[in-house]
């Protein structure tokens, strides 16, 4: 397990006992200690476990062709975080439902890339049919469904073994796939003969055809969050066709596009369809109520690829001519911000990923000045300037770079930067009341878990009062040998 353990929770003390399972002699002591500790503003490091937490983040993965690569984007900064090596002109990407993996195929090495997502690294390759053009991953995760160009057909990959479990005969070129939400049957378009076949998943066999005009050169298909519609967009005539898939007919009339229209993407309330334009360098925006292009998107140079965040907030758009992609802020219809990424970026995927956080640790001393610029440690005065002191690590390493926030009743007083030690400083006036808390806060990142500290401090013009209660940080040391002679036990308390 990842984290700072427990200290002392299986050392062995003098008289044998084992710290962790003695009893609760030693949780009551740490707990009189710290209250001994908060009363007299004394910081006294009773290092806890914490289980790592899950953060969720919305990643973009855009398969880049010429550099055999594939871009992660953090969608909530729009930056590429990493670049992972993958095979031969990746071309297409899924992510799963749970966004645990994302599939990848690679055109030009006739194979599959699994992606763990959690690690960004290629956990599998699998080997498909000829010219593996798109993939798709039924909603329950197990089964991906890769179309293959050069072979005519389609394979089935077994999402637990990462193995092809079956190969079904399309016809010719088939290029798109989509899976229907209940995850019954994969909708296969076939770029030549303008065709798409309806698989059902569970027999893994075509079992029915649905005829597109031959000049339509069909290209790619989405299918509606009810699923009760297809979308299908049409390269050769420019236009979208709509298939109700219920009868699995085509309904209405062809909806006019742009010119070379290749991919489709429709949000999640099902409400808008994002179509990409290759030869106009933009997207047309269908409204699926009246199924009519609402507005029309400039983005980059030959726009290949779309895909929507799960949220339906944004479109990421790939330009297979500049290198980059456009995220189009769905509310406006706008592009907010262009993305660098590979070469000849082509297909896109979006997913909800779950990653562990590293747990960390936050420490805080107060520092007074007194006298001659004496500092004394965990101590406060009413009238002299405070330094406060924070430290930040995880695994009982430092933390460098990370901003720490100090406050005290909710009032800020300062941030700083924590250094190669880990530490952060604020300087402050003493000014306050008798008594004071004082808040050193870590917010977090994708990294590592939030983390806060307070030290709460109680000042009698600047001298603890006999009968207040108050204890000096001396006396701590022979308080918890003094509690631990009375449990019986020996050994020193300082370890």
């Amino acid at each position: 397990m990842s984290g700072i353990a427990v200290r002392g929770a299986s050392e062995q003390g003098s008289t044998g006992r084992s710290r962790g399972g003695g009893g609760s002699w030693w949780v009551a002591l740490r707990a009189w200690v710290a209250g001994l500790a908060v009363l007299a503003g004394l910081t006294v490091p009773l290092a806890m476990a914490t289980p790592a937490a899950a953060q969720t983040t919305t990643l973009a993965y855009v398969a880049n062709f010429s550099s055999d690569n594939v871009s992660v984007i953090d969608t909530t900064t729009n930056t590429v975080t990493t670049t992972i090596p993958v095979g031969d002109g990746p071309f297409s990407v899924a992510v799963t439902s749970d966004g645990t993996r994302a599939y990848v195929t690679n055109r030009d090495s006739d194979n599959v890339s699994v992606i763990d997502t959690t690690t960004n690294t290629v956990i599998a390759t699998v080997p498909v049919g000829d010219q593996p053009n798109d993939v798709a991953v039924t909603p329950d995760g197990t089964r991906a469904y890769v179309t293959n160009l050069g072979s005519d057909n389609v394979s089935v990959i077994d999402t637990t073994t990462n193995t092809v479990i079956a190969t079904v005969p399309v016809s010719f070129e088939p290029t798109g796939v989509a899976i229907t939400p209940d995850g019954t049957r994969a909708y296969v378009v076939n770029q030549i003969v303008s065709e798409v076949s309806v698989i059902d998943t569970a027999t893994n066999t075509v079992t029915t055809t649905i005829p597109l005009p031959l000049s339509s050169l069909a290209r790619d298909v989405a299918i509606t969050p009810d699923g009760t519609r297809a979308y299908v967009v049409n390269l050769g005539s420019d236009d979208v066709t709509v298939i109700d898939t219920t009868t699995n007919t085509v309904i209405g009339g062809p909806i006019p596009v742009g010119d070379q229209p290749i991919a489709v993407a429709i949000t999640p309330d099902g409400t808008l369809a994002y179509v990409t334009n290759r030869l106009d360098d933009n997207v047309s925006v269908i409204d699926t109520s009246t199924n009519t292009v609402t507005t029309t998107i400039t983005v980059g140079n030959l726009p290949q690829g779309v895909a929507v965040t799960p949220d339906g907030t944004r479109a990421y758009v790939t330009n297979a001519g500049s290198d980059n992609v456009s995220v189009i802020d769905t509310s406006t219809n706008t592009v907010t911000t262009t993305i660098p990424v590979g070469n000849v970026p082509f297909g896109v995927a979006i997913g909800n990923v779950t990653t562990e956080r590293t747990p960390t640790t936050l420490t805080l001393k107060v520092q007074k000045k007194k006298g001659k610029g004496k500092d004394t440690l965990d101590a406060l005065g009413g009238n002299h300037g405070l330094t406060l002191k924070a430290k930040l690590t995880a695994e009982d390493q430092p933390l460098e770079g990370k901003e720490i926030e100090f406050t005290t009743d909710s009032t800020e007083l300062c941030t700083d930067t924590t250094d190669s030690k880990g530490k952060a400083t604020c300087k402050v006036d003493g000014k306050k009341d008798k008594e004071t808390c004082y808040t050193a806060t870590f917010a977090g990142d994708d990294t590592y878990e939030p983390s806060t500290v307070t030290v709460c401090k109680k000042d009698d013009h600047d001298k603890p009062h006999p009968s207040s209660g108050l204890i000096d940080q001396s006396d701590v040391h022979d308080l918890v040998q003094s509690a631990m002679a009375s449990a019986g036990l020996q050994g020193s308390a300082s370890r």
